[in-house]
């Protein structure tokens, strides 16, 4: 993947850096203009996802044994942060990187020989995740999609997902479906399964894929399941248990997204700066006017004081901890960070702000999503005032 020998046991700062001037270098040949025509055509980033594919990038955290790089979460961080900051966006590729560890720590042997080794090549793309639904969203348990058993050899899914990104350009989906009616469940958390299901066979044939449009580029749809036949074999894991499954990969989720979040902020400071201290408003630089700094200094300090719990959760999660606490403040303070980076550099740039050349209104859209996906501030601080400072349950 890179020049440097990077150790399975644990990366170093040297690996790290290592890791990050390779990134910088790939990003290099897609920029500013590259991501304004796919912005702007609503198009996916593919030759861009080729390259990272290629580089090893997507597979750094699949073993070598399945022909990844077996590295942490510290170096997937490292990769996202990067893409952001050099003005890219990783959420065309970002979901194969924590979803393939569902099915590396709770799929069978059988199962991980068939998917991880073309997953970490780039043959197949397993980039859809099928968990929301448009009258549950973030409240997973009431989701309403069924997969009955039929005989021993297959399960037969109906329902619907929404905001199921990248549908369109995946080979394989990860479902999270009811397998046992929510009445019948022997606990609140108890009753829903994770599937495999492969894309290739299934669209025409019981799955169909509808594009939503949005403010971003994010390549988002609906997906409908009209008695789609899933193998059995495609079960990953116990029947009945996959919630515990899906909540087990989004400390990694919210981690990288928290990294997304800090790539995104250091663009913001690093292009208002140097704004600043070319534009020139009544003969000086507009950078020597405090009340053009003191916006800059104050989302630099933010941005580095929310890297600090992204460091931390990323160091836990690979000391094999569930970090579920960090994972949540480093999204939670991330993506606030990013936000504020991305108003103060509107604000810097003034109207110039607003054209599409200078990339600022194109970054400023995808910003903003974090504050509501893939989980929302307001449910991060639930979390926090129940979990951990063990306030009452809220409803």
């Amino acid at each position: 993947m890179t020049d440097t020998s990077l150790s399975t046991a644990g990366e170093t700062a040297g690996d790290i850096a290592a890791i990050r001037d390779s990134v910088r270098a790939l990003c290099a040949g897609f920029p500013g203009a590259y991501w304004r025509e796919k912005d702007r055509e609503r198009a996916y980033p593919a030759e861009f996802v080729a390259a990272l594919t290629e580089a090893g990038f997507l597979a750094v955290l699949i073993p070598e044994t399945y022909g990844g790089s077996g590295l942490g979460l510290q170096a997937a961080a490292a990769i996202l942060e990067e893409i952001h900051k050099s003005g890219g966006n990783g959420a065309a590729c970002h979901a194969q990187m924590y979803i393939m560890g569902t099915i590396l720590r709770h799929g069978s042997h059988a199962q991980k020989q068939r998917w991880l080794p073309g997953i970490a090549s780039g043959d197949l793309r397993l980039q859809a995740f099928g968990v929301s639904e448009p009258a549950s969203g973030t409240d997973t348990l009431s989701l309403r999609t069924t997969a009955e058993r039929r005989g021993t050899d297959r399960f037969v899914v109906n329902g619907q997902k929404v905001w199921t990104s990248r549908a369109e350009h995946s080979d394989l989906m990860l479902l999270l479906a009811r397998t046992t009616p929510k009445e019948k469940a022997r606990k609140r958390t108890h009753g829903l399964s994770v599937f495999l299901v492969d894309m290739r066979e299934a669209v025409g044939h019981g799955l169909t894929i509808r594009p939503l449009r949005t403010m971003i580029n994010h390549g988002t749809t609906e997906v409908f399941f009209d008695d789609l036949e899933v193998p059995a074999e495609n079960l990953i894991g116990e029947i009945d248990e996959g919630f515990a499954y899906i909540l087990d990969g989004m400390n990694a989720e919210r981690t990288l997204i928290a990294a997304e979040c800090i790539g995104d902020a250091r663009w913001f400071i690093e292009t208002a700066v140097a704004y600043a201290g070319e534009r020139e408003v009544f003969g000086r630089p507009i950078g020597q006017n405090q009340g053009v700094q003191f916006p800059i200094a104050r989302a630099y300090a933010a941005t580095e004081a929310a890297n600090l719990m992204v460091e931390k959760a990323a160091a836990a999660f690979d000391a094999g901890k569930r970090p579920g606490p960090e994972a949540n403040m480093a999204k939670l303070l991330a993506s606030e960070a990013s936000w504020q980076a991305a108003e103060m550099c509107l604000q810097t740039h003034g109207g110039y702000g607003f054209a599409e050349e200078y990339d600022v209104e194109r970054k400023f859209r995808e910003a903003r999503l974090y504050q509501v996906a893939p989980i929302s501030t307001n449910l991060i601080l639930s979390y926090i005032a129940e979990h951990v400072l063990g306030l009452p349950r809220s409803y």
